[in-house]
């Protein structure tokens, strides 16, 4: 009976109240970000280098207050299951196959779903997309823990490294900044694909029965939209990061050649 309430399909994208709060809170990230940037970086600042610092700082907001927000919920919202009865088993047991728990608690279910909270909510709608994210997966808690204790304080250190070098009049300091940035951009972007990845790919090799594929909306937006960013984004750092590794060894390379 649990199994078969867990795969039942989502209802159908309705822009409630609640859906329109929690798209809000998602989108206001990139304008606060835009913000940071306007505070931390000259008007003189490179078009790429602004970029790059409007993407980690919408990088580590999300990982910090959106996806804090959901291991928040996955430690410490839950529902307490009922206890078994002489006449009806405990309700851990109506799944089948035995299972891990987090905590090792199977007379609980941790995750957003057991909150009113507005964070929460966020994730409850986001779950109608990826029913895992609405409990404690614990896969997923294992990247998110990753996600949110080493992507979020890397890109926030992308950030700064960024705006000591838009407002550095020394040469030499600029240059010891950027080569500790793109040492960290590389360091970060292969991380978030490799994240984004183990995400998935349990998922496809399964058959996506987590993920609700039929209703456009949550194909699109939720589950592609919110996602291929962080795909897109970070191969192109790594695009960007290589043509700046190559034009710093370039003119190295031509005087060795020239001494040859």
């Amino acid at each position: 009976m649990a199994s078969a309430a867990a795969m039942a399909a989502p209802p159908p994208f309705t822009l409630d109240a609640g859906t329109a709060v929690s798209l809000a809170i998602a989108f206001a990230l990139m304008p606060s970000a835009q913000i940071l940037g306007a505070f931390a970086l000259p008007k003189s600042t490179p078009r790429k280098l602004y970029f790059l610092f409007l993407w980690h700082a919408y990088d580590f907001l999300t990982h910090f207050i959106i996806e804090g927000s959901y291991l928040y919920h996955c430690f410490f919202s839950y529902k307490q299951l009922p206890p078994q009865t002489a006449d009806v088993s405990h309700p851990a047991s109506w799944g089948g196959e035995p299972q891990a728990y987090l905590y090792n608690r199977p007379d609980r279910r941790y995750g957003a779903l057991y909150s009113q909270g507005p964070m929460a909510r966020l994730w409850q709608e986001y779950a109608k997309a990826d029913r895992r994210w609405g409990g404690a997966d614990l896969n997923v808690i294992s990247l998110e823990i990753l996600t949110v204790c080493l992507a979020g304080p890397f890109a926030m250190y992308i950030c700064y490294l960024i705006s000591k070098i838009a407002n550095a009049t020394d040469e030499s300091v600029k240059s010891r900044n950027q080569s500790r940035l793109w040492f960290t951009a590389i360091i970060l972007a292969t991380g978030e694909l490799y994240g984004g990845f183990m995400t998935f790919a349990p998922e496809w090799l399964s058959g996506s029965t987590a993920l609700a594929s039929d209703d456009p909306v949550y194909l699109w937006l939720y589950l592609v939209f919110f996602n291929v960013l962080w795909v897109g984004i970070p191969f192109w750092v790594l695009y960007t990061a290589s043509q700046e590794i190559s034009a710093a060894f370039a003119p190295k390379g031509a005087s060795i050649r020239k001494t040859k």
